[in-house]
């Protein structure tokens, strides 16, 4: 498989799982407790955080954005091509859906079952402005300040906390959003209340990538480098030892 390959098929993967888990959490938190809408935001930010820590971990070297607002910054920044993030974006919204769909059917709901949860208002708008600017923030400034393997329990505490600080139990991410469009339980959201998260969603992605240039312009693209280097990697692996640097 080519690297591009493999980079559609972990995105596409990894967003499908972190869709079933954010769905699948809610449905359990929602039968476990179903007094405590406390309980049940508690049990599912956990089990989202813990989610997204395991899935970068496993899959972040080979590709690990699954959020269509970080594939497009990542496009911004020169570390894909305009085709390569369309692609990958397709592939999210794909898997986000199939997600969303396997959630419904192990807790033998229907398949497909539309959200009837409104969530909308200035203050959720806000939010989701808020929750996804620092979702960027926090992803490129682990990368661009060199601690790349931090980036796993970075996201995975800024979602778990996202969930709680903000209005709107930051959703923060497109794919993860139209995705709960197809689930109508605890972590749903009605189709006329998407179009406006996404207009939020992408507002905040825009607001990150200015806060991380300004805040580490000396980085100016290092992303385009690693991603080369990387492509490199995957493309000829035998090229040279393993813990040599490639020369310039």
């Amino acid at each position: 498989m080519t690297p591009l390959g493999r980079r559609v098929l972990a995105e596409g993967l990894g967003t499908a799982l972190l869709v079933t888990a954010v769905i699948g959490s809610g449905i359990a938190a929602a039968r476990l407790s179903p007094d405590d809408t406390g309980l049940q935001l508690l049990q599912n930010s956990l089990a989202t955080g813990a989610a997204l820590v395991a899935l970068i971990l496993a899959l972040q070297p080979v590709s690990s954005a699954f959020n269509p607002v970080v594939t497009l910054v990542e496009r911004a920044l020169g570390a894909l091509t305009t085709r390569e993030a369309g692609l990958l974006v397709l592939v999210q919204l794909i898997g986000g859906a199939l997600g969303a769909v396997l959630a419904n059917v192990m807790f033998d709901l229907p398949a497909v079952d539309v959200a009837t949860t409104s969530r909308t208002g200035a203050g959720l708008w806000v939010a989701e402005i808020v929750a996804t600017a620092g979702l960027v923030l926090i992803i490129f400034g682990s990368v661009r300040s060199g601690r790349s393997d931090t980036v796993a329990y970075a996201v995975g505490g800024y979602i778990t906390a996202a969930y709680w600080f903000t209005s709107s139990t930051s959703f923060a991410n497109p794919a993860v959003t139209t995705a709960r469009m197809l689930s109508d339980t605890f972590a749903g959201i009605t189709p006329g209340s998407v179009p406006a998260f996404l207009l939020m969603q992408l507002l905040g992605g825009g607001l990150g990538l200015l806060l991380v240039v300004l805040l580490y312009p000396e980085a100016a693209g290092i992303a385009r480098r690693a991603a080369d280097l990387v492509d490199h990697s995957l493309a000829h692996p035998d090229d040279q030892p393993r813990n040599q640097p490639k020369e310039s």
